[in-house]
C-alpha cells in the first residue's frame, strides 16, 4: 500500500476516534462541531502533509509538481470518503438527536419570525413562492427544507465536497512549500 494512501487512512481513522471519544465522554455534538471541524481541517492537512513528504522523501527521482499534487490528493481523497462515510453513519444511528435538535430549532426560530410582521414580510419577501401561500404552508415549505438540509445523507455529501476541495487545495499548497522550502536542495 502507498504511503500517502496509510497517511490518508491513518488521519482519517485517528479523527473517527477523537469524535467517538467526544461523544463517548458525553460532550454534546452541538458543543464539539466547531472543535470537530477544526480538528477535521488540521488531520487533513496533516494527511496530506506527512503522505506527500514520506513520499517525495523515499521517491529516488525527482517528479514533477503535478505528480506531487496526485499524491497528495491520494492521502487526501481516502481521507475524505472515510470521514463523510462516518459523518453519515454518526448522525444517522450514533447521534440522531443532534440533528433534530436543528429541526427544532429551526421550528422555535421560525415561530418567532411568524409572530413579528417585519420579519414575516422579509420571509414571504424571500421567496416568490410565499406570496401565494398561507401561514401553514410557508412553514412547511420551511421546515421541508430544513428537514432536506439537515438530514444525515446531505450533511456527508457536504462534508464530502467540502474536505476533496480542501484536500485539493491542500495538495497544491503544501507541493509548493515542499518543493520549495524543504526539498529545495534536492530538486536541482
Amino acid at each position: 500500500m502507498r504511503v500517502t494512501l496509510k497517511s490518508g487512512i491513518i488521519f482519517a481513522f485517528g479523527w473517527i476516534l477523537i469524535k467517538l471519544s467526544m461523544f463517548g465522554m458525553g460532550v454534546s455534538s452541538a458543543d464539539s462541531l466547531k472543535p470537530s471541524v477544526l480538528l477535521n481541517m488540521l488531520f487533513l492537512i496533516l494527511a496530506v502533509t506527512v503522505g506527500l513528504y514520506l513520499q517525495k522523501r523515499n521517491d529516488s527521482e525527482g517528479g514533477s509538481a503535478l505528480k506531487d499534487i496526485k499524491n497528495g490528493m491520494t492521502a487526501g481523497l481516502p481521507y475524505a470518503v472515510l470521514v463523510s462515510l462516518f459523518i453519515y453513519i454518526y448522525y444517522a444511528k450514533v447521534d440522531p438527536d443532534y440533528i433534530q435538535g436543528k429541526l427544532a430549532d429551526t421550528e422555535i426560530e421560525l415561530s418567532k419570525v411568524m409572530k413579528n410582521p417585519k420579519d414575516y414580510q422579509k420571509l414571504k419577501d424571500s421567496n416568490p413562492d410565499f406570496e401565494v401561500m398561507n401561514d401553514k404552508q410557508i412553514t412547511k415549505a420551511v421546515l421541508k427544507n430544513s428537514r432536506s438540509a439537515y438530514n444525515p445523507k446531505s450533511t456527508a455529501i457536504m462534508a464530502l465536497s467540502a474536505m476533496i476541495l480542501y484536500a485539493l487545495l491542500n495538495s497544491i499548497f503544501i507541493t509548493i512549500i515542499l518543493r520549495k522550502l524543504v526539498f529545495k536542495q534536492t530538486q536541482k
